[in-house]
């Protein structure tokens, strides 16, 4: 009975809480009808774990990272994540339902789920269409931003349908002041279908970052093909050139301050748009920036003046490269216009790998490599919407530059997709393929991948979980505890405790599951005999018992189970109801 008390007690501060937090918010922004979301076999009244499926693994013994694949509602493989990868993820990209009245998105609506137990279809006239798609967006989105690291940044796909309401979410969310930019990327050339009005080619990328004061800048390098053709040298090392002309038809800014005539060291330049990137007060400028060549004539530092095809002399700015590889770095534009960057390439990928469309609605791989590209090589990208696996293709893809990207895929398994496209398509790329449209041989990739399945456990929800869940939890912990430290090779495991080591067996995680001690001192035994860096986790009603056992250990952390899984679930339980 206390514990009912408690709890109820519990609900209604928290109630109370929510309730003076609504008043103080300020009357601009985004409402809408909060509608509460349905699981099947009522596992929101459950304990979420993963379970590996070790049979769907793929192995290499190449040292490059291992990456997860988690099949099953993101909710829950987020809810999962919060305890294992809370404040560790560096990038998320997500392509999420587009919510166009046709795109299959469907809704469990808790309040009518016995009459639509496969969720409610939503069309275009439904009256609660931007409500579902908000409530089921909301939910999945304050997992997402937990699991940023301070210098995370997260990826949003979208197009018009509900462009707008998603930025004001986001806004609420991550924070106005957060928000990187709104990419716009031209999916695709050419005709197509519209509506009677317009044929629209693009759609958007809204990018947020967990501390937007906290990130470094966005730089990418130059493709090999444009160092191959644009790469220079002159005495300050090499360099590659960029047009000072606009990159447009002529008149078509209509700035009247960037059109004049150009003349340097007596050469008559000639602009073919009739409108120059910099103004006359710059050029002169950046003239001043100089030094002689031997010749006695003037090689300037930002400027290279050469001639072209006819005979004309032109003007380019310098961009330096990097002495020592040749690589030059760029800011990242906020329109994405690459003609290899398509629908079409993406649709090609599909059939290039299975030898027909299996999916329809897959991002291309290379737009995935020039968001993450930027970034650090040593970064954990997940992606909660993966679908056929595009951004995972995409991180093999990049490692090839000797970096440890690492990424986590979730994804349900509606229409079989995980198991007969994202789990093939990752698999492909591991271990190389043959295209079956290009008869190209694609190499291997390398890497390693785990697949784990959300699973369910106790009997009453986080709120009232009594010592039965919490004791089932502890023993069903082992695959999350391994996820949180990456030791995902489960090396050894009986009645009492479980062994993981990592993909280089470097480090372990140890854990010690049971109430009982009855095997407590063989566990200390084997702990000893690792002799390498190890996080032992021993399953306790307190969290500072069984530190003794171990001081002696200098490579030896200990941490407690399960009341540290469960106050994150409570924390997102409560979040929620």
């Amino acid at each position: 009975m206390d514990n009912e008390r408690n709890s109820e007690i519990f609900k209604l501060q928290k109630e109370i809480d929510r309730l003076k937090k609504s008043i103080k918010k300020q009357r601009y922004g985004l409402v809408w009808m909060d509608i509460p979301e349905a699981f099947e076999d009522d596992v929101e009244n459950k304990l979420p774990i993963l379970k590996e499926v070790p049979d769907l693994a793929i192995k290499t013994e190449d040292g490059k990272p291992q990456h997860i694949l988690i099949e099953g509602d993101n909710y829950h493989a987020l809810t999962c994540l919060n305890y294992t990868h809370k404040g560790k993820i560096d990038v998320i990209y997500i392509d999420p339902p587009y919510n166009t009245g046709s795109d299959g998105f469907r809704y469990k609506d808790k309040r009518i789920i016995d009459k639509f137990p496969d969720g409610t279809e939503v069309p275009k006239d439904h009256p609660f269409r931007h409500s579902y798609w908000l409530s089921f967006m909301r939910k999945r989105l304050e997992l997402a931003k937990d699991l940023l690291s301070e210098k995370g940044v997260i990826f949003i796909s979208i197009d018009d349908n509900e462009m707008a309401q998603l930025k004001l979410l986001c806004d609420e969310i991550f924070l106005e002041k957060n928000l990187i930019a709104n990419l716009i990327w031209r999916k695709k050339r050419g005709g197509g279908r519209g509506n009677s009005l317009i044929i629209p080619q693009t759609e958007y990328i809204l990018a947020y970052a967990k501390d937007i004061n906290r990130l470094d800048p966005f730089k990418k390098e130059l493709s090999e093909h444009k160092i191959e053709n644009y790469k220079y040298e002159d005495n300050w090392g090499n360099y590659a050139r960029e047009g000072l002309d606009h990159h447009s038809p002529k008149g078509a800014y209509e700035r009247k301050t960037l059109q004049y005539n150009l003349e340097i060291e007596g050469k008559k330049i000639y602009c073919p748009t009739g409108q120059w990137l910099w103004s006359k007060d710059r050029v002169k400028e950046e003239l001043k920036n100089c030094y002689a060549q031997k010749d006695g004539t003037k090689e300037f530092k930002y400027l290279d003046i050469v001639k072209d095809k006819e005979g004309r002399w032109r003007a380019f700015k310098k961009i330096r490269l990097d002495d020592e590889d040749g690589q030059r770095e760029e800011t990242i534009l906020s329109f994405i216009d690459d003609p290899k960057i398509t629908n079409n390439s993406s649709a090609f990928e599909i059939k290039d790998l299975f030898g027909e469309a299996k999916f329809n609605y897959s991002k291309p791989a290379s737009l995935m490599k020039y968001l993450i590209q930027p970034l650090p090589e040593n970064i954990i990208v997940l992606d909660f919407f993966a679908g056929s696996g595009t951004t995972g293709h995409a991180v093999l893809d990049l490692n090839l530059d000797g970096g440890n990207r690492q990424f986590i895929l979730c994804t349900n398994n509606e229409n079989n997709i995980c198991k007969e496209i994202c789990l093939p398509r990752i698999e492909k790329a591991i271990n190389g393929y043959k295209g079956k449209i290009t008869k190209k041989e694609y190499p291997s990739l390398g890497s390693s991948l785990k697949y784990y399945k959300t699973a369910f456990i106790g009997k009453n929800n986080i709120l009232n979980a009594n010592d039965e869940d919490k004791i089932e939890l502890a023993h069903n912990a082992g695959e999350l505890l391994a996820i949180a430290e990456n030791t995902l090779e489960s090396v050894k495991k009986s009645k009492y405790y479980q062994l993981f080591e990592d993909n280089n067996k470097e480090k372990y995680t140890a854990v010690y599951f049971r109430e009982e001690l009855d095997q407590f001192d063989k566990f200390v035994e084997m702990v000893e005999k690792l002799n390498k860096k190890t996080i032992v986790y021993v399953f306790s009603w307190g969290n500072d018992e069984f530190i003794d056992e171990f001081e002696n250990l200098k490579n030896v952390k200990v941490k407690t189970i399960p009341l540290p899984i469960l106050e994150i679930y409570k924390n997102i339980y409560n979040l929620e109801n």
